[in-house]
């Protein structure tokens, strides 16, 4: 095998590495603009991604859930993400929203990068999240989402330990996300829940 043959093999399309993933090119390109996936354009403009990237995320911990289940969750439940590093607090949101008693389905995340992952793999409707975290913090998973379509769709509920003050010393947050302070509002989220579970009916019986 010759240099330029090993060189274009260490590379691979949008399509191809949506592919390889199980993802949408859409989710591709998202996870190429915000650095997790490797890639340069060439001069025509088309974007080549590196395959150890994509082997990275192929191992990674936050690996899709089968197509089968995919397909379920999207027609059957109302999917939240939650993105916090602290344990017992993801274990305490699962069992107050367990205890709703609505069709929801929970997804959790450890920091901005897993948070980054699962908006692509699972296009949740409400996204929960903290905002001071070790790696991507919450500020960056944001940014990322404001910039894409990926935000289309989906509420974004910041739950922070951060006062105003820090929030702006940090830049700020984009329009129309809102932000409450810890202990979590469990109140506040089920009206959120239930608020949008309500649009959502009144929307597929138009």
């Amino acid at each position: 095998m010759n240099n330029d043959t090993a060189s274009v093999s260490a590379y691979c399309t949008t399509r191809e590495a949506a592919n390889l993933l199980g993802v949408s090119v859409r989710t591709a390109q998202l996870w190429s603009e915000s650095g997790l996936l490797e890639a340069w354009r060439t001069e025509g403009g088309h974007r080549r991604i590196t395959r150890a990237s994509v082997q990275r995320l192929l191992t990674s911990d936050a690996r899709p859930a089968p197509p089968s289940a995919r397909k379920s969750s999207s027609l059957d439940f109302f999917k939240i993400l939650v993105v916090e590093d602290d344990n017992v607090l993801l274990k305490l949101y699962r069992t107050v929203i367990a205890q709703w008693n609505l069709p929801v389905q929970v997804i959790t995340a450890s920091n901005g990068v897993e948070g980054l992952i699962r908006v692509g793999r699972d296009t949740p409707d409400l996204m929960i999240t903290d905002l001071a975290m070790p790696g991507m913090d919450g500020f960056q998973l944001i940014r990322h989402l404001a910039t894409s379509s990926f935000r289309e769709g989906m509420e974004i509920v910041v739950v922070t330990g951060l006062d105003q003050h820090d929030l702006t010393v940090r830049g700020g947050l984009p329009d129309g996300i809102r932000v409450y302070p810890k202990p979590i509002p469990f109140d506040e989220l089920n009206n959120i829940v239930v608020d949008l579970l309500a649009r959502r009916v009144a929307y597929l019986e138009t």
